[in-house]
């Protein structure tokens, strides 16, 4: 007897939609004392049809002779038994894995990224990119679980660009235009082209300019001086050559999409589809080079650009200016601040953070993590002495832990910060140094 496992509708795992394990096995272990198999067995091992009665070789799903049925419903019940032990040795029928994946492991500390779960559950030492790759997972699971989880094909569509007005900046052109993120919405964005890229066939690095808080203005700020404390470093950028895309954060200034008719758990996760969808259009655009993006945000725009560089990999290098501090630091800790509608539990950011008022230390992520995730690639910190939201000794704990992931990769020369004395601002020296990086890693 050969039996061809590899054609068996449980063999292919894409195909086959598992009852419980347990009650599988736990039925398994009756299976020699009834007539004929369950259902609940049957359709695990692909013996017999619904009703338990199909055998191999019998084209009407039973055969005629009695003393045949007999010998053949005890080879089906062995038989089904034997390809349960085989599953279940193989993993096919992953019994420890499913109960496993219901009990909350514990909270990995925020300040030492070099340890992991394994299968099992243990903690145990990063000792390897491998190994770092498993943390890196779970602190993605501890971000989604706040922010909600990353759509799939079912928001994917046709971009649909249209450009509503043009604006001659002398070196280059800005294009007021929307996309179509999502289906039925779609969001408001300035693409800013140096005009040497529409009229040469030499395509130009791009970056993501993600804008900082304002309830007025929106992502006009980074292309239009609009405010004395925000720097206009889309329209810096295009001057010197990049192609800039400059999306407006939902539920703010005049981009106000319904959240909850859209279906997302938080704004923070519906900015970052919108700039993950900023990348596809930069992806098709035929004067800019595919695949290799910048991005750069202050304030707002600097946690924004560092939670889309932890879910897009199209962003190699990265500049956040007074972005974050840890969530245990926020304004002290203040459990005010924690409140729905207030500080980080804000409907455009994270609702859901309010929850953890009064055991911020159980919140899932925290930006050491998330720092860590982007290792090796390139990133530059700006974090004033004297900011008032975000806290310069804070960001230092944060560098320091996410360190020691970019040491794994043999990369602690990209992780980079700054501490001009000032406020909540982005300086001109500062600056520099966030350009000159964009210009080393993406020319």
């Amino acid at each position: 007897m050969n039996l061809q496992l590899a054609s068996s509708p449980w063999h292919n795992r894409e195909n086959w939609t598992s009852p419980s394990a347990a009650a599988v096995v736990a039925q398994a272990s009756r299976l020699r004392m009834s007539h004929r198999p369950s259902r609940l067995v049957c359709k695990a091992t692909g013996l017999g049809n619904r009703d338990g009665r199909r055998d191999f070789g019998s084209r009407d799903g039973g055969p005629a002779n009695p003393a045949v049925a007999s010998r053949r419903a005890c080879w089906n019940r062995n038989a089904a038994f034997t390809l349960l032990v085989a599953a279940a040795a193989a993993g096919l029928i992953e019994v420890a894995a499913q109960e496993s994946s219901s009990v909350v492991q514990p909270r990995l500390p925020r300040t030492n990224l070099l340890l992991f779960h394994d299968k099992r559950g243990e903690v145990l030492p990063v000792k390897s990119k491998t190994n770092w790759q498993k943390r890196r997972a779970e602190i993605l699971r501890g971000f989604r679980q706040i922010a909600g989880p990353l759509p799939g094909r079912e928001k994917r569509c046709r971009l649909d660009m249209r450009v509503d007005s043009v604006t001659n900046c002398g070196s280059y052109e800005r294009w007021l235009i929307t996309y179509q993120s999502e289906p039925g919405s779609r969001a408001p964005a300035f693409l800013c082209i140096p005009k040497t890229a529409l009229t040469s066939r030499k395509k130009v690095p791009a970056i993501l300019c993600l804008h900082p808080t304002d309830m007025q203005y929106g992502h006009r700020v980074v292309v239009e001086k609009m405010r004395d404390h925000y720097r206009t470093y889309a329209a810096d950028l295009a001057e010197r050559g990049f192609v800039t895309l400059a999306p407006a954060y939902p539920v703010m200034a005049n981009y106000q999409p319904d959240l909850k008719a859209l279906g997302w758990q938080s704004g923070t996760l519906k900015a970052v589809w919108d700039n993950i969808r900023g990348l596809d259009l930069l992806d098709s655009t035929p004067f800019v080079k595919h695949g290799k993006y910048g991005a750069i945000g202050h304030s707002l725009g600097g946690h924004n650009a560092i939670y889309t560089a932890v879910h897009d990999d199209r962003i190699k290098v990265l500049v956040s200016s007074c972005g974050f501090d840890s969530f245990l630091d926020y304004y002290g800790g203040d459990p005010k601040n924690w409140q729905p509608e207030r500080g980080w539990c804000q409907t455009r950011y994270m609702l859901k953070l309010a929850e953890y008022r009064g055991r911020l230390d159980e919140i899932p992520f925290d930006f050491h993590e998330l720092l860590g995730a982007l290792a090796p690639r390139p990133v530059f910190v700006n974090a004033p002495l004297r900011d008032g939201n975000f806290r310069a000794r804070s960001v230092d704990e944060i560098v320091k832990a996410a360190s020691a992931v970019y040491r794994l990769h043999g990369a602690p020369q990209n992780l980079r910060v700054a501490h001009p004395d000032c406020e909540h601002d982005f300086p001109e020296a500062e600056r520099e140094q966030a350009y000159q990086l964009l210009e080393e890693k993406l020319r």
